[in-house]
């Protein structure tokens, strides 16, 4: 089985980062490519990033069928960019980490929140619990203030800060589950869960996981009428 993962960012740290924490949860037969476009923005932190995002997560999907296709689809970026355009290209498992990540939260936990890069991408977050339905399970979204790129090695002060804001939701808000809001939060997860004492959700994984099981069931993207194929060929896309 091979799964595809999405970067729409252009750097290929996080991007090899992304790799390795879905490699810790695929299972042994499970080939894990992770690639990002070669222009663009090189973090997702504003709806005009977000705007590139979609067309690189397109780009890199018909490239990669090209070559022979995936098993599925994973789109490594909290945004969910391109999900729907995706899901119309193909008709394999295509999953969205923050989507993912709810999911598996809503399931290990009553409540969960969501701590994530920059304040000004929870409202984008915000769409997105209303979207997938958790707009009462979440109790809470804090932006940390740490930029996505800091991410690439976060130790130290960087490190208690991205904590502080997991405690205080867990303890101010009652969430029973934290969610990191960013692809590049994949390889904090445990260490976070040791020092907050609640389960914590890396999107990264919770994909990964989810499109293996989905692709092993034989359940993949519907054909049926929204998620059919585009009825024209899009020039230049």
């Amino acid at each position: 089985m091979k799964i595809t993962l999405l970067n729409p960012n252009t750097s290929r740290a996080m991007t090899a980062k992304i790799a390795a924490a879905a490699r810790e949860v695929a299972g042994p037969d499970v080939e894990i490519a992770a690639v990002c476009p070669l222009d663009g923005p090189a973090a997702i932190e504003s709806h005009l990033d977000e705007a590139f995002a979609a067309v690189a997560v397109i780009e890199l999907i018909r490239r990669d069928q090209l070559e022979g296709g995936s098993d599925a689809y994973v789109i490594a970026c909290f945004g969910d960019p391109g999900l729907d355009a995706a899901r119309e290209l193909v008709d394999v498992p295509v999953i969205g980490i923050a989507e993912a990540a709810m999911h598996v939260a809503a399931i290990s936990g009553r409540s969960f929140g969501i701590v994530t890069t920059l304040s000004r991408t929870l409202g984008r977050a915000q769409d997105l619990l209303h979207r997938y339905g958790f707009d009462r399970t979440c109790v809470a979204a804090y932006g940390s203030g740490i930029p996505v790129l800091d991410l690439e090695d976060v130790s130290g002060p960087a490190f208690d800060a991205l904590a502080g804001w997991c405690e205080r939701v867990v303890r101010e808000d009652g969430a029973d589950v934290v969610v990191l809001g960013c692809a590049g939060m994949a390889d904090l997860c445990d260490r976070l869960a040791d020092r907050v004492g609640v389960p914590v959700v890396d999107g990264v994984a919770a994909a990964v996981g989810l499109a293996s099981g989905m692709a092993r069931m034989r359940v993949g993207t519907s054909k049926r009428d929204e998620y059919a194929p585009p009825p024209r060929e899009t020039v230049g896309v």
